[in-house]
């Protein structure tokens, strides 16, 4: 006999001494995961400094300074029937803005509001419309606390 009889398989295939096995092709997955981690790395390193980029913004610098002053205050009151007083001086709608004006002679200036819990909403609002047009934009509302 020869080497071909001991080479016939059961299937009718020959072969060359060489055992006969299905292999089924694998796709390693381990490369793929590694490159997809690195993107994945990138895309978040760059997307960070994009954000910081986008704000462009300047940082104030400050003095340290011993203390700072006491705010000047202007106090406005309204009454329950609409009628104003700046510092405890009686004036009129009319004369509100001019009174503010003359009393803001620089920024550091803190309007307060005394309104009636009454007063009229209109005459609330005129007191802050004539702050506004003094260029007073540092206001506040006064209001009572209750005891219990």
């Amino acid at each position: 006999m020869s080497w071909l009889d001991n080479s016939v398989h059961h299937h009718g295939r020959f072969s060359l001494g060489v055992k006969s096995t299905s292999v089924e092709p694998e796709i390693n997955l381990i490369p793929f995961i590694d490159v997809l981690l690195v993107v994945l790395i990138f895309l978040m390193i760059s997307t960070t400094f994009t954000r910081y980029q986008e704000l462009a913004i300047t940082l104030p610098t400050a003095n340290g300074s011993a203390s700072q002053s006491a705010v000047k205050q202007i106090h406005i009151a309204v009454s329950r029937d609409g009628r104003f007083a700046i510092n405890g001086k009686v004036t009129d709608r009319s004369q509100l803005i001019n009174g503010l004006s003359t009393l803001n002679k620089d920024n550091a200036i803190q309007v307060n509001i005394d309104a009636d819990a009454r007063a009229p909403h209109q005459a609330v609002m005129s007191a802050l419309e004539a702050a506004r047009d003094a260029n007073l934009s540092n206001i506040v509302f006064s209001s009572q606390t209750t005891k219990k």
